[in-house]
Formats: C-alpha cells, structure tokens, sequence
C-alpha cells in the first residue's frame, strides 16, 4: 500500500537565499512556523547532513507540539530534505523536501512530504504547511 503524500508549490517575492534562511535561521523560522495563530517557543536547527531540528509550537487551541527529525539532504540554496516526526508519535516518521529555484522576480519553492501515516495526517499536514507558507510569505516581505 502506497503511503499518502502532499506536494505544495508557492512562489516568494524572495530569492532562493533569503526563503532558505527561512528554513535555516532559528530566530527567522521562529516567526513563520506552524498553522495561523501558532507562537514558536524554540527552535534548534543543526542544517547540515546529519544534523538535527526540534521545534516546539503552541497552537491557537493551546495544545504544545514538538516536531523533530534528521537533515538527509543540504544544497544550499536549491535543496533540504529532513525527516519529521512528532514527539506524540515518533513511530510515524514522514519524509520532507524543499527544493527552492528562481522563478522571475523571485522563488518558486516545492514542499514534498511523504509517507504519511493516512489519509487524516497528510489532510492536517496539508492545513499546516499551507497556513505556515502563508505565515513565511508574510514574514519574507517585511
């Protein structure tokens, strides 16, 4: 049985240096992270072959999560792909991968994330991916 999956594209009025920092300095991803109404408590990023992330959020509805994983894959400023797993459910380790080119006047980014538990966590992932793209559009343009 096939695994499901979510594959985003957004273009940023950004180069592809300045949306990768975005995924690569903490203080930055701490501004866009996570679903509307999340506040990012921490953020540790080691953005290198074998380094890890952790994240911890908070959500509108006040429920604390914690995501982490393992950096597979860094080209600096074309490709990440890490691993994801929530602390609630470290059995369930997905797959992310940004690639980031230019596009005009600014970035054309590709988010895969595979191999999703089901249907219901590539739904939600889905949400929050797509409402944190939302966040970092906003914050890119400042």
């Amino acid at each position: 049985m096939e695994q499901p999956s979510l594959t985003l594209r957004r273009h940023f009025r950004a180069p592809p240096s300045a949306v990768w920092r975005a995924f690569a300095d903490p203080a930055l991803l701490m501004r866009w992270w996570g679903p509307a109404g999340a506040v990012n408590s921490s953020a540790e990023l080691d953005t290198r072959v074998g380094g890890r992330f952790r994240v911890v959020t908070r959500t509108a509805d006040g429920e604390e999560h914690q995501v982490r994983g393992l950096y597979r894959e860094v080209v600096y400023p074309e490709k990440l792909v890490f691993t994801w797993a929530w602390r609630s459910t470290p059995e369930r380790e997905s797959l992310v991968t940004v690639t980031l080119s230019s596009d005009g006047d600014g970035t054309l980014l590709t988010l895969t994330h595979a191999r999703f538990f089901d249907e219901e966590a590539r739904d939600r992932h889905r949400r929050g991916w797509s409402e944190a793209l939302d966040r970092m559009d906003r914050v890119l343009g400042e």
